[in-house]
């Protein structure tokens, strides 16, 4: 049977999150009536147009709930480590947070810092694990509820939950399964945590594989490369950082795309056809059907769409890129 989250003495839980997927887990804590003495999580952002403050997701949904929330701009500052102190707290649970926990901070909490972390650790460690395995070409990944210690997503693991990666799958519906799944492994990871039975297991360190932060460079197509590396990078960064190129001087956004293994030769980046079934682009090794696109200043739209009113711009035989 499962056990108990609260008890008489109920642990004074600290979270620290930021985007939706963390959100997920806070929800969670929340559904199970624990006792959330404080939520750490980025400063507002401008957004949108108007370029206005936006609160986190994370941020909305503790406001929602009347909790305590902070948002120091690093937990480096002897003020801002002062603050976590006086909240006196048992366990402190990180799942997207963005800012680095000093050691002085993990070690604050008496059952110390446990982190929800979207990959089958020591594989993708860091900032970007959901995107790289896309673009990796992976077809499992996971939740690892993590032990945190002083390095980069080094820690012992507690509990490990894995998830199929399809072959339709964009970063952001990724994420969605992610969030979800790492929610139901942290409650059911957390009884074990709070009772001190649960034991970690030490990462393989030689197995490790960094997955960097999404740099903007990152999402210009090059049409060099094989249709299919390309397929899954355009997959992995949408939303987030989606793909680019140009068409007649255009920029071009490409929001999904599929690998034509067998097609026409022609130069990289040579348009090979555009009809209702896409544009076809030729790659260092096959072609790229690109299917939904958006142009600067428009929506995104399929490429049937697109053609309507701006197909000069995709005639065959002219250049992307």
């Amino acid at each position: 049977m499962p056990q108990p989250l609260t008890t008489a003495s109920s642990p004074r839980i600290v979270f620290a999150g930021t985007p939706e997927f963390a959100a997920a887990s806070l929800a969670a804590l929340l559904a199970e009536g624990l006792q959330i003495v404080a939520v750490y999580t980025q400063p507002d952002r401008p957004a949108g147009r108007g370029r206005n403050l936006k609160p986190s997701p994370v941020k909305e949904l503790a406001l929602a709930h009347d909790l305590p929330v902070l948002q120091p701009l690093s937990l480096r500052e002897p003020a801002a480590q002062a603050e976590l102190a006086a909240l006196q707290p048992t366990l402190m649970i990180v799942a997207a947070y963005g800012l680095i926990l000093p050691a002085a901070v993990l070690a604050m909490p008496r059952l110390g810092c446990v982190n929800v972390h979207a990959s089958l650790l020591p594989r993708w460690r860091g900032a970007a694990p959901i995107e790289r395995a896309i673009e990796a070409g992976d077809t499992t990944t996971g939740i690892t509820i993590m032990q945190m210690d002083a390095g980069l997503d080094t820690g012992a693991i507690l509990l490990r939950r894995e998830c199929a990666i399809l072959g339709t799958d964009t970063g952001g519906s990724l994420r969605d399964r992610l969030q979800d799944l790492g929610a139901k492994a942290l409650l059911a990871a957390l009884p074990g945590i709070l009772n001190a039975t649960l034991t970690g297991t030490a990462q393989d360190d030689t197995l490790a594989i960094y997955a960097a932060k999404l740099r903007r460079e990152e999402s210009l197509l090059d049409w060099e490369k094989p249709a299919s590396a390309l397929a899954r990078q355009v997959r992995a960064f949408n939303p987030g950082n989606v793909c680019q190129t140009t068409a007649a001087g255009e920029m071009l956004r490409v929001w999904m795309a599929l690998p034509v293994i067998h097609a026409s030769s022609g130069a990289a980046g040579e348009v090979l056809q555009a009809d209702a079934a896409g544009i076809l682009v030729a790659c260092g090794e096959g072609a790229l059907l690109l299917t939904e696109l958006q142009l600067s200043g428009g929506k995104a739209m399929t490429a049937a769409q697109l053609l309507n009113g701006r197909a000069r711009l995709f005639t065959p035989g002219s250049r992307l890129g």
